[in-house]
């Protein structure tokens, strides 16, 4: 199954409280809230543009379901395949006076790409080469990372703007990375052919791969982490219709307008003790037993070079801009785009997809309701849903695209437990 974005419309509520805060730091400050205890919270986001699933006969299948046999495949020589994990832990935001508000948010994450691979070759070294069809592959700028940390994060945003009809709301967070470590692999060019009759892979390029010490990304340990450091910088721009002085408080008279804009995610994780391999690929493979292991497949067929070096790994930058308004007085439609800032194809990074979302919403006090369209990367159109009933959040970006589709490339879903305390 990258980083698209969590929590997807719930995060622009303008109750989300610590969810709001890691999309755009400046949301913490003149909100409706006047306090927010994270409990817990998970999002989740998957997807590829070569694997198509029909959710209902995933559901259906009381656990038969046959990725190999049920699934549609959309095989390329670029096909690309994300994951991203984000649980927030015990986090929390209040108000210091009317103008400033502070917050602390700790998080655990973990994101996984892998851009421009062969989606033949991936299906084939998954099922150990246990197929009876040829085929061919030209894979250019192949690269994958997967890369796991925690955070806690220190938010601060300060009402800079202060008019009757006009207020710009600042926001950052300073992060402090802990990196649990990280795989990743990189090629120019991976091209080749495999012959069924004869079990035999034939391969042309190099090939790096590297892992942090001790990593290993079925059994992520964070016991031993690597510091590093990190940022979000984001700004709001609220525009009021009618409200005539600015003594009035903003959650007292709502906005008609508001424009977002941050950037997330700024910052790297250097880890000291990597241990790189450089592969030469020309060669020939006899495929009839496979290893269980990628490493141990590369390293018993292929001629490599060992170094040990210091590998920086950056975090999924982006971008997010928002677009929101109020319809009536309690209901809105948004328009977002989250737009990756780290270049495809950039080796020891991990990236969001490119998404616009919009989202009609009905916002209370103690009750929203969300209804996301988002247009992602890789072609993919989503429309879920997603509520908020006081302490309870739930949701998914995708939930009726997967319900209906015959052929769902992304999902995702989210939920979470806080205490609000309201103005």
């Amino acid at each position: 199954m990258a980083f698209a974005q969590s929590y997807v419309g719930h995060a622009i509520d303008n109750y989300s409280g610590i969810q709001g805060v890691m999309y755009n730091p400046s949301s913490i400050v003149g909100s409706n809230l006047r306090a927010d205890i994270n409990l817990v919270s998970a999002s989740l986001f998957g997807g590829s543009d070569y694997l198509g699933i029909n959710i209902n006969d995933l559901l259906n299948s009381n656990g038969s379901f046959d990725f190999d046999e049920d699934a549609e495949k959309f095989p390329s020589d670029a096909n690309n395949f994300f994951l991203n994990a984000d649980i927030a832990l015990p986090s929390f935001m209040f108000n210091l006076n009317k103008k400033s508000s502070i917050g602390v948010v700790a998080r655990v994450r973990a994101n996984f790409n892998i851009n421009n691979i062969s989606g033949e070759l991936f299906e084939a070294i998954e099922d150990e080469f246990d197929t009876d069809d040829d085929f061919s592959f030209d894979s250019k700028h192949l690269n994958g990372t997967v890369h796991a940390w925690a955070e806690v994060g220190l938010a601060y945003g300060r009402i800079l703007i202060e008019k009757p009809n006009h207020i710009l709301k600042g926001g950052v967070t300073l992060k402090y990375l802990l990196g649990a470590g990280s795989a990743f692999m990189s090629s120019p060019g991976l091209a080749g052919n495999y012959d069924a009759s004869t079990e035999t892979l034939v391969t042309q390029g190099r090939l790096n791969y590297g892992t942090s010490q001790d990593f290993e990304s079925d059994d992520i340990d964070f016991s031993n982490l690597t510091a590093g450091y990190g940022l979000d910088i984001g700004f709001t721009y609220q525009w009021y219709k009618d409200r005539e002085n600015d003594e009035l408080p903003t959650y007292k008279d709502p906005y008609k307008f508001k424009v977002g804009v941050s950037v997330t995610d700024i910052g790297a994780i250097n880890y000291d003790n990597t241990t790189v391999n450089n592969y030469d690929l020309n060669a020939t493979v006899n495929t009839s037993d496979p290893e269980e292991d990628i490493e141990d497949f590369l390293e018993n067929n292929y001629n490599g070079v060992e170094t040990d070096k210091e590998a920086k790994i950056k975090l999924p930058t982006a971008l997010h801009l928002l677009v929101d308004y109020r319809l009536a007085k309690k209901w809105f439609v948004s328009a977002q785009a989250n737009l990756s800032m780290v270049k495809k194809g950039s080796e020891l990074s991990t990236s969001v997809i490119n998404t616009v979302t919009l989202a009609p919403r009905l916002e209370t006090k103690w009750f929203s309701f969300y209804a996301p369209l988002s247009f992602r990367q890789y072609g993919d159109m989503s429309f879920g849903g997603g509520m908020r009933l006081g302490p309870l959040t739930v949701g998914s970006g995708s939930v009726f695209t997967n319900l209906l589709s015959d052929s769902s490339k992304t999902t995702d879903v989210y939920l979470g437990l806080n205490i609000p305390l309201y103005r």
